[in-house]
């Protein structure tokens, strides 16, 4: 699998960087969009289609998902616009928000039937789309929020924490990944986070070593956070490779040798 990452500023998007996407792609098959916040639509379309692309949304805070009236803009008037519906899945709720977003008209709700098909996250209830295994985890944040756990042709598995305070069940779908993508919103300092919202560099160190995680890439720091320290943070806790990932860079995702 190749990971691209489209955008990974936590909350708010920051100057030049977009909010939470991330396309995943397994060899030989149409990718799909992992969140799509403030920002991504417009990366996406230096690296696919979004006629081909399916979406997975964690959940429906705006940094991660309010991006798709853009994109239902494209797809229902570019030249090149959709000639078929394409698969979106998120939690329960997500036609409403996505329409509500899309709606031109205040307190109106646009219906987005035409260019999706919108499924509904049931927990640990798997689907494959792609190419790829998914099975979605619900992990500790409000609204209802999915983390996910991809497994690709080969064996190879991608987690991706969706945005979480700590809880088993991130650990568990983070178990022994060969590419773990973890939100660490901010530092360990209690002054600056709220409880439980979001992981710490700290926390999400300490999640990947309890997976035995093969690898940790962190993701969702937000604009007003000192990046390097959540870093410092996460490699006292994690003995393994370990990297915060930046604006259009580009992961493999392979199985061990």
């Amino acid at each position: 699998m190749r990971l691209t990452v489209l955008g990974c500023s936590g909350s708010v998007n920051g100057p030049g960087t977009a909010c939470s996407g991330y396309l995943l792609q397994a060899d030989g098959h149409q990718p799909v969009l992992i969140d799509c916040g403030h920002g991504v639509f417009g990366e996406l379309l230096a690296h696919a289609n979004p006629n081909h692309v399916a979406v997975l949304l964690s959940h429906l805070h705006a940094d991660h998902c309010m991006d798709m009236p853009a994109m239902l803009v494209w797809r229902r008037w570019a030249p090149e616009g959709a000639s078929e519906r394409s698969l979106l899945y998120g939690p329960a709720g997500t036609a409403l928000r996505i329409g509500a977003g899309a709606s031109e008209f205040p307190g109106e709700v646009d219906d987005i039937s035409d260019t999706y098909d919108v499924h509904e996250w049931r927990d640990r209830v798997a689907v494959d789309i792609n190419g790829l295994h998914i099975e979605p985890f619900k992990v500790n944040h409000p609204p209802a929020t999915f983390g996910l756990r991809i497994t690709g042709p080969e064996g190879e598995v991608f987690a991706y924490s969706g945005d979480t305070g700590v809880c088993d069940e991130v650990v568990e779908l983070a178990r022994e990944a060969d590419l773990f993508l973890c939100e660490a919103s901010w530092t360990h300092d209690p002054q600056v986070r709220p409880d439980g919202m979001h992981l710490s560099g700290t926390e999400a160190g300490q999640v990947a070593a309890r997976a035995t995680a093969r690898s940790l890439a962190l993701t969702h720091v937000v604009p007003w956070t000192d990046a390097d320290a959540i870093l410092d943070e996460a490699s006292a806790e994690y003995p393994g490779p370990l990297q915060l990932v930046h604006q259009g860079q580009i992961i493999e995702v392979r199985p061990p040798l």
